[in-house]
């Protein structure tokens, strides 16, 4: 039978969500767990790939097992699972639903505060050494709908097939001293999201004009863009699903 599993956590102490050769990540403390209950060697697929210290707060990922999985699994593996992982709900499912390939869209927020804040050095990139410019940083976002090739915006030497997305929502909302930048996407390239936000900042910061953007993404290159924004003010928020 096939399982969907939804579950957060905070991205701090891991290499991201995919499971790397020598360094900790997500899934290998998920596998792990799971393995340990189901005492079977269980593979799990998410629906994306998080960078180094990127957090979650909605997150999916599949997998299989020939058990019968109760009510109680839910709390049993939280409580093989470190304090930074936390599992919401798992599922069954059809046994051709994909965590990755079925996902309708992604949505990534970040987060960056204006004011010098001891209680946010964690969770938001702080920018209180300059003001920035939410209206011209909106004006710029308007742009990214236009184009559908974020080359300029990808990580270097991946192995995408293609850097083609589609963006349904790019949008800098200001609460107090923090300002918060919501995306929506089909799909996001590797470092996608924080390049975007680094040229924001560059926009909003008067070092480049919004209209500028234009020449960033039909350049293609990742030299056009800004420097990528500090991972630990960035969470994935939601992955849409037509159950």
């Amino acid at each position: 039978m096939r399982y969907f599993i939804e579950f957060s956590y905070n991205g701090k102490n891991y290499f991201g969500y995919q499971i790397q050769p020598k360094d900790i990540s997500v899934q290998e403390e998920l596998e792990s767990a799971l393995s340990t209950i189901l005492r079977e060697k269980v593979k799990t697929t998410g629906a994306g790939r998080t960078d180094t210290g990127v957090h979650a707060k909605k997150m999916f990922a599949h997998f299989e097992t020939e058990h019968v999985l109760d009510d109680q699994f839910c709390r049993k593996l939280n409580s093989f699972l470190p304090a930074d992982i936390s599992i919401k709900r798992i599922f069954e499912v059809k046994e051709d639903f994909h965590a990755r390939f079925n996902a309708t869209y992604r949505t990534y927020e970040y987060y960056i505060s204006l004011d010098k804040n001891p209680f946010s050095q964690d969770s938001a990139w702080q920018h209180w050494r300059k003001n920035l410019d939410i209206n011209a940083m909106n004006e710029a976002c308007k742009i990214l709908f236009e184009y559908e090739d974020f080359t300029s915006f990808a990580k270097l030497h991946t192995d995408n097939k293609t850097n083609i997305c589609q963006i349904y929502k790019a949008e800098w909302e200001q609460y107090g001293s923090e300002l918060k930048f919501t995306i929506s996407a089909n799909r996001f390239l590797r470092n996608m999201v924080r390049a975007i936000v680094g040229t924001m900042v560059d926009v909003g910061s008067g070092k480049i004009k919004p209209e500028d953007v234009r020449n960033v993404i039909e350049n293609k290159s990742r030299g056009s863009a800004g420097t990528s924004a500090p991972a630990h003010a960035l969470y994935l928020v939601d992955v849409g699903y037509d159950f």
